[in-house]
């Protein structure tokens, strides 16, 4: 993968990200999309330099972003490698005046992550990684430092889980986590900085049995595989991108690939679906 590629998508996600800040606790008004989702004037600035970055950097290279889906699936089926875009993933967080919103860019080819990255616009941060190229954290200076995931807990073990969303289904994995390992450290964060948190050796373990569209888990993803974790299903697959009609996930299980407890998760996963 061409570094500069890289590179240019960064400088773009912060560009984007620096778009949304002037909407941030400012009384943004908020819009409700047809599924009820809400939008704000922040996620659409985002996305328009988003969409127009990046096919000026690569014509070729087709761009969903969630505030541009509605593209048929007969037309998508065709693509091989596209861009896969959240320009403010965690909207609510935005809303609610929190930090923990990011902008998602990942680059796929046939269904499989290349490389994402992932920006935190109030502190101008930035994750970036893909499967086989490592994965890093660069600061508002530029200074990158290489991540990777943590085998084994450091004391109890920590899960991530997601503020605003959970289900019956991910409570009773939790259940099980707790007979397994003991007393669970939860670590509540937004938007797709969880995947981040493990990516970092921060944490051990992400669930998300309840929704999620795939520009909410691409890039960051790509982030993770990079710092050495995987995304699965219940099933044990690896959480893929192939088109499809419906650009809902399938609930997963984020977690470091080489983890000696792998096994007893997926298990338990399994138990539930």
């Amino acid at each position: 993968m061409n570094d500069d590629l890289i590179a240019a998508v960064v400088k773009l996600v912060r560009e984007a990200g620096k778009a949304t800040l002037p909407h941030w606790r400012s009384g943004v008004e908020v819009s409700q999309k047809a599924d009820d989702s809400p939008v704000t004037a922040a996620d659409l600035a985002a996305h328009h330099i988003l969409n127009d970055g990046l096919q000026a950097l690569a014509p070729n290279i087709p761009v969903l972003s969630e505030e541009a889906a509605n593209i048929a699936l007969s037309e998508r089926e065709q693509w091989t490698r596209w861009w896969l875009v959240d320009p403010l993933d965690g909207t609510k967080e935005f809303i609610a005046g929190s930090e923990e919103f990011t902008v998602n860019v990942a680059l796929i080819e046939k269904g499989q992550v290349v490389f994402g990255v992932v920006g935190m616009p109030v502190n101008d941060h930035c994750f970036y990684g893909g499967p086989g190229l490592g994965a890093w954290r660069e600061d508002a200076q530029g200074e990158a430092q290489p991540i990777h995931v943590r085998i084994a807990p450091t004391s109890a073990f920590t899960v991530v889980a997601s503020r605003r969303h959970s289900s019956p289904e991910q409570e009773s994995l939790l259940a099980g986590l707790a007979e397994q390992f003991g007393d669970l450290e939860l670590v509540s964060v937004g938007s797709s900085l969880k995947f981040c948190q493990l990516a970092q050796g921060i944490a051990d373990c992400y669930p998300r049995l309840a929704p999620t569209s795939q520009w909410d888990t691409a890039a960051a993803q790509g982030v993770l595989e990079g710092a050495g974790g995987e995304v699965l299903t219940l099933q044990g697959d690896a959480l893929t991108y192939e088109a499809r009609e419906s650009l809902l996930n399938p609930f997963f299980l984020a977690l470091p690939a080489s983890a000696q407890w792998r096994g007893q998760l997926l298990s338990l996963a399994r138990e539930i679906s």
